[in-house]
C-alpha cells in the first residue's frame, strides 16, 4: 500500500514537473479566507522539488520536499527489492513512551508548519 501510493505521488510528481500544476482547483474553503495550512503550497512544492528548484520548493512548503524525496526512497527500494530478491527493511521498538515522543515531536512540527504557512499567505494564495 505505501510502495503504490508512493508510485502514485512520484508519478504525479514527475508529471507535474513536465505539464504543470493541474487545472483543477485544490485549495479548501479556508484558503480563499486567507487561512493557510500545513499542506498549502505542497503541490507547487512538489513540482519545484521534481525541478529541481529546491529552494522555490522550501520556500512553498518544506513538506513538498520530504515528500518527494520519501516517495522516491520507497520506489528506490521496492525496485532493487524486485531485482536483487532482498529488501531493505527495519524495525523500531514502540513503547509507550518513545509513542507519545513521536507524537509530540510531530505536533510541535506542524503547529512550527502551521504558523510559518501563514506568515506566506501572500505567496499561497498568489495566482500563477
Amino acid at each position: 500500500m505505501i510502495t503504490a501510493s508512493a508510485s502514485v505521488g512520484a508519478t504525479t510528481a514527475m508529471l507535474m514537473a513536465m505539464f504543470g500544476l493541474p487545472p483543477i482547483d485544490l485549495h479548501g474553503p479556508l484558503h480563499y479566507l486567507d487561512v493557510m495550512d500545513p499542506l498549502c503550497g505542497g503541490t507547487r512544492a512538489a513540482r519545484y522539488t521534481m525541478l529541481g528548484d529546491w529552494r522555490l520548493a522550501w520556500q512553498y512548503n518544506p513538506l513538498g520536499i520530504v515528500a518527494v524525496l520519501g516517495s522516491a526512497a520507497v520506489v528506490g527500494r521496492a525496485i532493487i527489492g524486485v531485482i536483487t530478491g532482498r529488501w531493505l527493511s527495519a524495525t523500531i521498538v514502540w513503547t509507550r513512551r518513545r509513542s507519545r515522543l513521536v507524537v509530540a515531536v510531530v505536533l510541535v512540527l506542524l503547529a512550527v508548519l502551521e504558523v510559518r504557512q501563514q506568515l506566506l499567505a501572500p505567496l499561497l494564495t498568489a495566482t500563477g
